[in-house]
């Protein structure tokens, strides 16, 4: 095919009216098209192109100057590739797939080490590794180098020295140097030759001043990014920004916008302009869709889960062993967690002069962590879910009231953050492109480190939209694997009380599954099984294990119902049918059956709270008591209602609860940013004792907590926050709401 066909085609992939140099994504798969097609006089005009593919052609190599700099998506599967390098041309490429190519293992690594920002290589998340690769790898490679010139050949040379003689020594230095250093497997001897090469002729560079002739440095790569990334939002996010909170009550009609100015970190204890016109939240109110079920208003590339339901990967950061590597690349894409880098604002609270409410929570921490591509600009990235860390100390578990520490996962958009609640500070944060989480649990492991003793980590799952839980041991700031769970969503997750290795799923497939993760050797090696499967009516969106037994029963609050699942593992049956199906009272008076349950937990051992889409009404009633009216499978029982809390009139969906067992509180947020806190210490004894005896009168809620007025400058920050979800830590010391315009308030008990 000649330039000018591929012009003309070209020309034919986009609208007449556009302009090439406007076009940001390109299509020119299974045109047959060799590497001399690819003009780079016609590319030059590309100058804005963020992903192109070129799968299904012929092609054998790259055209070395191309030139996209923007250039983040790469799509070449089913070419006739054989070599990689050219691909170093492209410094901000995120994501490459070269699939059913003339490539090897050891193209893999080449590729990692050229480009500094790929996190996804052939659908894999490779941060971690690729990292490894480029630091750790390097590092001692270059040793091995140098140790190999000062024991063999630095005596070779005299003291003063003739360019032939320097020649000659290079040459074998060279040679030398890549036949007898050694690292790693011998699978991987290709790509370690090829760096050998490279850092040998850096070191004869710096220190004899021959002229270097191979790859750039990586420095120059690093360099070259960040020239790259002065246009980038991530600058604009490298400060933390100081905002004045006065907390008083909202005023839903006054939204203002103003301006931010960059300031310097020296500078963090003056106020900044910022931008002060979040996005309002707007959510769907039918019934979700599997492809979009959550109705977040933050843009989430749409894109389908990849196939397998029982997929695991295991990944190291070291070398595997005499293995190849090809299958230990499913490393979740994972950032440091120091604020400048983590585009993290800090919205400091001014406490209310006024005095008038009786205050049981103070404002303590406001911090926008969770933005997409780390903008300050981001108010629309929706929070879904946090967790506390539990505590490592064995005997500290045991008491429920000092089972976690300050530390809390939240997620939302593409990230999970680990935030200190008493600092505000963020600890680690793990971003995963094309991801938005809807799901954290955490879990604590007992496994094998290096030299064979057995030591507790604390691991967390994360799931969301595409159906994927990842595994991530947060001491070692790495995530060791994933699970291929469903085809759909996830919606939640959780973790089994009695067993560690069991995690249960919750999916917009209408799923529940049981998963035994299995526990990770020394080298992340592990294995997961599915254990059960359990059929839903509906999409499950809140599940949880009753207390008395764990191992036997489940309990799940869906879009169109309330359930209950007979979970033991004893039993034949590995897919099964709801045993239990939990009847409400409907607005009219009657009972009903179809109704959306968007919050359900434990109060303690009996008690059960649950929210459905009715307005201004929270139920607690009784498990045992309930559950007991059922004599047979999918028996229809009718809930035995203990009392109803006042809450919200709003017809607003996803606005979940949770509870605080140990001091017997209630929490749930409502669609004005406030959070309403229920001490139930009073009724619970009276609950226990008094069969079926139903409060006559709603139970109003002890404090409301108001959401405070966000102001820069006298700008109001904010209005029309929905609080999404808002958990205690057990001793109730801290509260986290999470709320839709992407902030993170965090309270603590006064």
């Amino acid at each position: 095919m000649s330039k000018i066909t591929t012009e003309l085609l070209l020309e034919r992939a986009v609208p007449r009216s556009t302009r090439l140099r406007k076009i940001e994504t390109l299509n020119l798969s299974k045109l047959q098209l060799k590497a001399g097609d690819l003009d780079p006089r016609l590319f030059s005009r590309l100058r804005h192109l963020q992903k192109l593919d070129l799968s299904d052609n012929l092609l054998e190599k790259f055209p070395n100057s191309l030139s996209l700099p923007d250039l983040r998506v790469l799509n070449c599967n089913n070419n006739k590739l054989e070599d990689v390098t050219a691909l170093k041309q492209f410094p901000l490429l995120e994501e490459l797939t070269y699939e059913n190519n003339n490539l090897t293992l050891n193209d893999d690594y080449k590729v990692m080490f050229l480009l500094e920002n790929l996190r996804l290589l052939n659908g894999k998340d490779i941060t971690k590794q690729a990292n490894h690769v480029r630091r750790v790898n390097s590092r001692k490679l270059t040793s091995k180098v140098t140790a190999h010139w000062k024991k063999f050949f630095h005596d070779q040379l005299p003291e003063k020295y003739t360019a032939e003689q320097v020649n000659s020594i290079k040459e074998k230095f060279l040679k030398s140097v890549q036949t007898n250093v050694v690292h790693g497997p011998s699978s991987l001897s290709e790509f370690t030759r090829w760096r050998v090469k490279m850092i040998a002729e850096e070191f004869l560079t710096y220190s004899l001043g021959l002229e270097l002739n191979t790859d750039p440095e990586p420095e120059e790569k690093m360099d070259e990014n960040e020239e790259e990334s002065t246009e980038s939002p991530r600058e604009d996010a490298e400060d933390v920004g100081q905002v004045t909170v006065t907390p008083s009550k909202r005023k839903r009609n006054n939204s203002k916008s103003g301006s931010r100015n960059k300031k310097s970190k020296s500078q963090a204890n003056v106020k900044e302009d910022v931008a002060v016109s979040p996005r309002k939240s707007s959510r769907v109110q039918d019934e979700p869709t599997p492809e979009k079920p959550r109705s977040s208003n933050q843009p989430v590339k749409e894109e389908t889960p990849e196939q397998g339901a029982e997929g695991t990967q295991r990944n190291g950061e070291q070398f595997p062993k005499g293995q190849s590597n090809r299958r230990s690349s499913q490393l979740a894409g994972e950032q440091k967690s120091q604020e400048q880098d983590n585009g993290v604002i800090s919205l400091t609270p001014v406490k209310n002069s006024e005095g008038k409410e009786d205050v049981s929570a103070e404002p303590l921490h406001f911090l926008q962590c969770h933005s997409k591509g780390n903008s300050r600009e981001d108010f629309k990235t929706q929070l879904w879910s946090c967790v506390f860390e539990p505590l490592l100390d064995s005997g500290a578990r045991k008491d429920p009231i000092v089972s976690s520490s300050r530390t809390v996962a939240t997620c939302g958009g593409e990230s999970i953050c680990l935030i200190d609640c008493e600092t505000g500070t963020v600890l680690k944060k793990y971003k995963v492109a094309t991801e938005e989480f809807f799901s954290v649990a955490w879990t604590t492991l007992t496994m094998t480190i290096s030299d064979s003793r057995k030591k507790s980590h604390n691991i967390l799952a994360a799931a969301g939209r595409r159906g994927i839980v990842k595994l991530i041991h947060v001491a070692a700031d790495f995530c060791y694997g994933e699970i291929k769970a469903h085809k759909k969503p996830i919606a939640t997750v959780c973790f089994s009380p009695a067993r560690e290795t069991h995690l249960f799923t919750a999916s917009y497939d209408k799923h529940i599954v049981l998963w035994d993760i299995g526990i990770p050797d020394c080298d992340y090696n592990f294995k997961a099984s599915q254990l059960l499967v359990l059929e839903s009516l509906s999409v499950p969106l809140r599940i949880a294990l009753v207390p008395t037994c764990p191992e036997q029963y489940l309990v799940a609050g869906c879009e169109n119902s309330c359930l209950a699942w007979n979970i033991k593992l004893d039993k034949e049956q590995k897919s099964r049918p709801f045993e239990t199906i939990f009847q409400f009272p409907d607005e009219e008076g009657g009972l009903t059956t179809a109704h959306r349950v968007d919050g359900l937990a434990f109060l303690n051992d009996d008690v059960v709270v649950s929210k459905s889409s009715k307005p201004g009404c929270i139920y607690l009633w009784s498990w045992s008591r309930s559950y007991t009216k059922a004599k047979g499978c999918q028996r229809t029982v009718s809930a035995v209602i203990l009392a109803e809390l006042e809450w919200s009139t709003t017809d607003m969906s996803y606005l979940t609860l949770s509870t605080c067992p140990a001091k017997s509180f209630v929490f749930c947020g409502d669609e004005k940013g406030g959070v309403w806190m229920y001490n139930l210490s009073n009724y619970t004894t009276a609950w226990s004792s008094a069969k079926g005896k139903r409060s006559d009168k709603r139970i109003p809620p002890t404090q409301i907590l108001k959401w405070p007025e966000l102001r820069a400058n006298g700008e109001q920050l904010n209005e029309e926050v929905l609080v999404n979800n808002v958990v205690s830590d057990p001793a109730f010391t801290y509260l986290v709401v999470l709320t839709s315009v992407n902030i993170t308030a965090i309270w603590k008990k006064s």
